[in-house]
């Protein structure tokens, strides 16, 4: 590498230092501005470093102890960017190609850098201001490295890192120095996901401090000040987040060169100076005195701190023994969380199978529950319908005795004798009779339908009862519950057992802690006896883990055998339910044979008894029929007689009485005839209707008996005297369906000189 190369570099350093950046191959630093007229001994200091950067490779090889302590005094400002690089060896890398390419993709931890670049060196000039160069290249930087290493991504607290390599370096060769640094400088491992690298550093530097600084170390112990609590970020930024930049710049140059032993180096010196105010703080004020106070102590400058630094002791192979034995221990503690994690997950498994059972239990209880409610209802369904049953047959009874009753009152009309004269039942009796008779057969029917929908019912109830649980099922559901209780309680005395097993492992845990946290100081007797009772411990372990999967294995079989057992019980009972069944179907085939026979047998005696009916109907309406007629004649007959007697009457009158006056008597009962006549044929109009079964009745009217009517009621003829005047009367009694007038009455008087006759016409 050549000396105008670096003055190159050194030049561009410098144009920096003014706040000036033309390109991004341009320097990053910023600091106060070089002074023109420099030392002689910085002119020396230039001078070596001038020859150590233009022969790195033969330096590097033969005076590395030289090389060290220069770098321990502090690498000069102009410098540091190109020997960082060298000694990481980040020159001409081939991921810096790649760089710009990366910038054009997105990576998923944007919006996390975005987050966190505002608070990374909040108070420099260089990254102070929002969306500034700095915070941009800054953000450049984080996220191509979480696309290049996405197993790491972006961890909080390496952007402090990356922020220091651009106050040195153009972004492109921070990103390749930061690169190296996460591969080969434990950078990796200390930000990955599970911070491993951490723990490890956390316990080799509590172990140097309780071996160098005992008093202190109780101290902490005693106030439970754990090192992670100030330590963290002193391993993870390398002090760069808890002390002044100038002074995180001198560390950053020793790291750079001998890795991460400086850090635990500076730690413990600065543990030691402050120890005996530590010692009499708790742990708040232990915090503020970290936070506050340490920080400002040097101000001045690290070079007190570096040579305190490295008068500690620190032991490589002791620092590799450590390592060991937090592995060791790591690895114990991953067995027993993943016996932990087995057993918590049986312990899980279990609960969910008690839960499942105290449902199944739950369901089968309410099953049985409500398969004796709803047998209950249906057996006061059944109840009920008997009941509707027998009221309907006692119906249909009271149907039948009152059908037997009519015809017993058609057969009383069938015997009566012809000669008894008119017959004692109207019209009306008949179809009184007619009606219930009708009445009769709708109540049959009626019931022959009530009786079908029973039946129909009946059967349904049957096959509804046939798939409820009947004892069988009953005691089937009895018997899978008690299984289901007999599981849940082995399950119950599995889970205490695995829980008083847990226990036991967390007492032996605890104890096991106790003792590795003081093992450093054990006599190798001591540790020999706590390597045997890890060894115990593993093989109770293993051989809870065997009770667990022997007690497992039991309570599988003992399942296996109850569901055998069940399911042998089912199919006993599915095969006498079967038989049950076939018997059942044969005697209902039968009993459906009987019932068509008789159904057939009901419907031809309805039928006889309906031509029957209608028969006797018949004969009866004729036998009406001829009485009306007999009725009809008898009527005339007696108004042939009433006439006759008038005539007598009148006859009898006229031969005792004055004939005009007599006359004028007629003339006006006849007139009164004519008004009644009138009055009677507005009434044969409204009463001519057809009488029962089309058959007319022909009535015959006499006319008004008290028109004709005389003082002589005995109804004798007077003798007749050729001297009297004498009155004839022509009745001519017409048929009431003829259309001529109904009745006509003819009067003729006779007169006294010339023997005609008067007659008169009604």
């Amino acid at each position: 590498m050549s000396l105008s190369w670096l003055l190159e570099t050194d030049s561009k350093s410098l144009r920096s230092m003014n706040g000036s950046r033309r390109n991004s191959g341009s320097s990053l630093v910023s600091s106060s501005s070089a002074s023109s007229n420099l030392s002689h001994l910085e002119e020396d200091s230039w001078i070596m470093w001038g020859r150590i950067v233009n022969e790195w490779e033969e330096v590097r090889k033969k005076k590395e102890k030289q090389l060290k302590d220069l770098v321990r005094r502090g690498i000069p400002h102009h410098f540091r960017a190109i020997v960082w690089q060298l000694l990481c060896n980040a020159q001409n890398m081939p991921i810096k190609d790649q760089y710009s390419d990366l910038l054009k993709m997105t990576s998923p931890c944007e919006k996390l850098i975005r987050r966190d670049i505002a608070r990374t060196y909040p108070e420099h000039e260089f990254f102070k201001e929002k969306d500034s160069l700095g915070q941009e290249v800054l953000f450049n930087v984080m996220k191509a490295y979480s696309l290049v290493d996405r197993e790491v991504g972006y961890c909080q607290g390496s952007a402090f890192i990356v922020g220091l390599l651009l106050m040195q370096m153009p972004e492109e060769e921070a990103f390749c120095v930061f690169f190296k640094l996460m591969q080969e400088y434990r950078l990796r491992e200390l930000f990955k996901p599970s911070m491993a690298e951490l723990g490890l550093c956390m316990y080799q530097f509590e172990s140097m401090l309780q071996e160098q600084l005992p008093e202190l170390y109780v101290h902490f112990q005693a106030q439970s000040f754990h090192t992670s609590m100030y330590a963290s970020s002193w391993f993870l930024t390398i002090f760069l987040t808890n002390f002044p930049l100038p002074f995180a710049t001198r560390i950053f140059d020793i790291f750079m060169c001998e890795g991460l032993e400086i850090v635990f180096r500076v730690g413990l010196a600065i543990l030691q100076m402050n120890q005996a105010e530590l010692i009499q703080l708790d742990m708040e004020g232990m915090l503020q005195h970290f936070q506050k106070v340490i920080p400002h102590q040097f101000d001045s400058g690290p070079d007190k701190v570096i040579q305190a630094a490295y008068q500690v002791k620190y032991n490589a192979k002791k620092m590799k023994k450590l390592e060991k034995e937090y592995t060791t221990i790591k690895t114990k503690e991953l067995e027993e969380q993943v016996e932990i994690k087995r057993l918590r997950t049986e312990n899980r498994l279990l609960k969910q199978r008690i839960d499942t059972l105290e449902k199944e239990s739950a369901s089968l209880a309410d099953r049985l529950i409500q398969g004796q409610v709803t047998r209950a209802q249906e057996a006061e369904e059944n109840y009920l319908v008997k009941r509707e049953l027998a009221t309907l047959k006692q119906q249909c009874e009271e149907a039948s005795a009152q059908l037997e009753q009519a015809k017993k009152t058609i057969r009383q009309l069938q015997q009566q004798p012809q000669a008894k004269g008119p017959s004692q039942f109207s019209e009306e009796s008949v179809l009184q009779l007619e009606r219930e008779l009708v009445q009769a057969r709708l109540k049959e029917a009626e019931s022959q339908c009530a009786l079908k929908e029973m039946q129909d019912k009946i059967l349904e109830m049957e096959k509804r009862n046939s798939s409820l649980p009947d004892d069988t099922n009953v005691a089937r559901l009895q018997e899978e519950l008690i299984g289901v209780k007999l599981r849940e309680a082995e399950a119950m005395t599995g889970l205490k057992e695995l829980k008083q097993q847990v226990r036991n492992l967390e007492e032996h845990w605890q104890r096991h802690l106790a003792r590795t946290a003081g093992r450093w100081k054990d006599s190798p007797k001591r540790n020999t006896l706590s390597e045997l009772q890890d060894k115990l411990m593993s093989v109770r372990l293993r051989e809870a883990e065997a009770q667990a999967e022997l007690r497992e294995t039991r309570q599988r079989m003992l399942e296996l055998e109850t569901q055998n057992q069940i399911h042998s019980n089912q199919l006993r009972r599915a095969e006498q339910e079967s038989r049950c069944l076939q018997e059942r179907v044969q005697a209902l085939t039968a009993q459906n044979k009987d019932m068509h026979v008789q159904l057939q047998e009901i419907k031809r005696k309805q039928a006889e008894i309906e031509c029957k009916s209608k028969e006797e109907v018949m004969a009866v309406r004729l036998r009406e029929a001829d009485n009306i007629a007999a009725m009809a004649e008898l009527q005339q007959h007696i108004s042939e007689l009433e006439i006759q007697k008038e005539e007598g009457k009148v006859q009898g009158q006229l031969n005792h009485t004055d004939s005009s006056q007599y006359i004028r008597d007629l003339k006006d009962q006849i007139e009164e005839l004519k008004h009644e006549i009138c009055c009677l044929k507005g009434q044969r109009g409204r009463l001519s209707q057809p009488t029962f079964d089309g058959i007319h009745i022909v009535n015959h009217y006499t006319g008004v008996e008290d028109a004709y009517r005389s003082s002589d009621d005995d109804g004798m003829e007077a003798p007749q005297s050729r001297s009297c005047t004498r009155i004839r009367l022509h009745p001519n009694l017409g048929d009431t369906d003829s259309e001529e007038d109904g009745e006509t009455l003819r009067l003729t008087v006779p007169q006294n000189n010339n023997n005609n006759h008067k007659s008169t016409t009604v």
